[in-house]
């Protein structure tokens, strides 16, 4: 059993068909699929390579469109931008019409302990709905991201550290450079996307990851790749002391993780509870 519980339709060129002979092809059972609901002048133009040509990010028109050709294998995730005066009814509808099982992805130039983001993830907890939150440090790249000298999401792992204290019974799901630069005990998470060498004690992922048992952290990207591998004797203690709260997951069609994840000799318990019992729990221990 596999499940890939982080990705979304049509991106990168994936189609429905495409999507489901990749999943085929790499043993993946089950797959996550998230929207991404955004203003188009909150995003880098450089994402219109591989988004699809709606001017709107990844709408949930697409996650339907392409859930329903493999309902069995496809998960639905749904996020409103928590700025929609509407976005309560939004979702709420999403669940009871289309069957949305999951808050996601929520990526948008806004401080996780909004007022108006806290009131929202209330009712996720509410319906038992997981998010998973993309966090991002504003760094100016120095290549002329016009138009924007860089794109920030989430405001910061402060911000998400109030979030996920005032709504206890929503389960965040973290992910993205910014979460996972603080694996390490230093403050290269704000002036680095993807830090290398070796891991420094007192990271605040681990020690938020014991300290609040509504957060949990997905692997995937090259943000989770990269903090579990550039100092491969902690990724392998990280991985297992983290295995009840650990998702494997791909943000893209590749077998990098996978790939990495062999080579770490995990337990066989801990491999199953991060490649897929984890995110079985999330849907139906969690979920009810």
């Amino acid at each position: 059993m596999l499940i890939d519980a982080h990705n979304h339709p049509n991106w990168h060129g994936h189609n429905a068909r495409k999507m489901l002979q990749n999943m085929d092809e790499q043993g993946i059972d089950q797959l996550w699929l998230f929207s991404w609901e955004v203003p188009q002048d909150e995003y880098s133009p450089q994402y219109h390579a591989v988004l699809p040509p709606t001017g709107s990010a990844i709408p949930l028109e697409d996650v339907l469109a392409v859930g329903k050709e493999a309902p069995d294998r496809f998960v639905l995730g749904y996020m409103p931008h928590p700025k929609r005066p509407d976005a309560i009814d939004r979702l709420k509808a999403a669940v009871e019409i289309h069957g949305v099982r999951l808050a996601c992805e929520l990526k948008v130039r806004l401080p996780f302990d909004d007022p108006d983001a806290l009131r929202l993830y209330q009712f996720c907890g509410e319906q038992k709905l997981p998010i998973t939150i993309h966090l991002d440090y504003p760094i100016d790249h120095g290549k002329g991201s016009y138009p924007r000298p860089n794109w920030w999401y989430g405001g910061s792992l402060d911000a998400l550290e109030r979030a996920i204290r005032a709504c206890p019974q929503t389960v965040f799901i973290g992910h993205a450079p910014g979460f996972w630069a603080h694996i390490s005990g230093d403050d290269r998470a704000l002036k680095e996307g993807y830090p290398t060498g070796p891991v420094l004690p007192g990271g605040r992922v681990s020690q938020m990851l014991r300290q609040y048992p509504n957060l949990w952290a997905d692997l995937s990207a090259g943000s989770g790749l990269n903090a579990i591998s550039r100092d491969p004797v902690f990724g392998r203690a990280f991985l297992i002391e983290f295995q009840d709260k650990l998702l494997f997951g791909r943000d893209y069609f590749d077998t990098r993780l996978m790939d990495f994840l062999k080579t770490q000799d995990l337990p066989a318990a801990a491999f199953d509870k991060i490649t897929y019992q984890n995110a079985h729990k999330l849907l139906t221990t969690y979920l009810g």
